[in-house]
């Protein structure tokens, strides 16, 4: 890393040498939640980043997915890059029509800038309201971005916690386009799965078929604990069983913000058929679904 940008202290490094899974993916299996950080020294970090992560280049992301057996790649664009999204179309350029995009773009971006994106494989773009992350911007000066991006079939990615799901439900309700909550809206898995707050988010999916789930990150979202993040399973299970047809699945490789543990990569794939427990279930989880949202002119 350049030494002009020095690693969050009490950061985890993702892990270089994951082990093989157990479970073998489909073939044209499709990580649909990872990064890429930098190279600082490549692609600045935003000066108004709350974080400065470790470097996570397309280089080893590319050779995780490879090693893990999966086929493609959807990059989220981090916070830590805020709206530069040039370590993202990057990546994509160099995957060979294997990676696709969600860029994080403001309200003030150009229709220029939009085509530009488009062009480079961006699919969506993403709402933070997380606060210890982002400033978030309030959700009426995000509806005029909803109505731009229309043109070109994207969907919004939006990433929340389970306490700002109140006050966000109309707004992502309102969304006439696909939306895609990351990480099950962040659950807290030490309280019931039919209490009701994770009842509320069963509920936003429920009553609108445009709202998909990322079932992820289990070892940001455990309590129980690696490797087998036992607490995890009946939440994803439930969401995957309920809406098989609008759920995804990523990594998050390279795990940004993980202070207590970092994962191997192989645990967190060894978790899909505990929480996909039918080969018909995985591959909706792992190809139909992804393939349809992003490569449809493929699925």
């Amino acid at each position: 890393m350049s030494a002009a940008f020095q690693k969050t202290e009490g950061w985890l490094d993702w892990r270089a040498n994951p082990s093989t899974p157990s479970y073998k993916p489909p073939p044209g299996a499709v990580d649909a939640h990872c990064h890429v950080f930098g190279p600082g020294a490549e692609f600045p970090f935003a000066p108004e980043r709350k974080y400065t992560p470790c470097d996570a280049s397309k280089d080893q992301l590319f050779a995780l997915r490879d090693h893990l057996g999966f086929s493609r790649n959807v990059l989220v664009q981090a916070t830590c890059h805020g709206a530069d999204n040039r370590a993202t179309l990057d990546a994509i350029v160099h995957a060979n029509g294997n990676a696709k995009g969600v860029a994080s773009v403001k309200p003030s971006v150009t229709d220029e800038e939009l085509d530009a994106l488009n062009d480079g494989g961006v699919k969506g773009i993403r709402f933070n309201f997380v606060k210890r992350l982002v400033d978030p911007i309030a959700p009426e000066a995000l509806a005029g971005l909803v109505k731009r991006i229309n043109k070109y079939g994207w969907h919004i990615v939006i990433y929340f916690e389970a306490p700002d799901l109140p006050d966000l439900f109309d707004f992502i309700s309102s969304i006439d386009t696909t939306v895609v909550v990351d990480h099950m809206g962040r659950p807290n898995l030490t309280k019931s799965l039919e209490g009701p707050e994770f009842s509320l988010f069963l509920k936003l999916m429920s009553h609108n078929d445009h709202v998909w789930s990322k079932v992820t990150c289990p070892e940001r979202l455990s309590v129980s604990g690696p490797p087998s993040y036992d607490d995890f399973a009946p939440f994803a299970s439930k969401v995957v069983e309920d809406f098989p047809d609008r759920v995804l699945w990523g990594t998050d490789w390279p795990h940004p913000n993980l202070k207590s543990h970092m994962p191997d990569d192989a645990w967190l794939v060894d978790m899909i058929p505990r929480i996909a427990r039918t080969k018909e279930l995985q591959h909706k989880l792992l190809v139909d679904n992804p393939m349809r949202l992003y490569w449809p002119e493929e699925s």
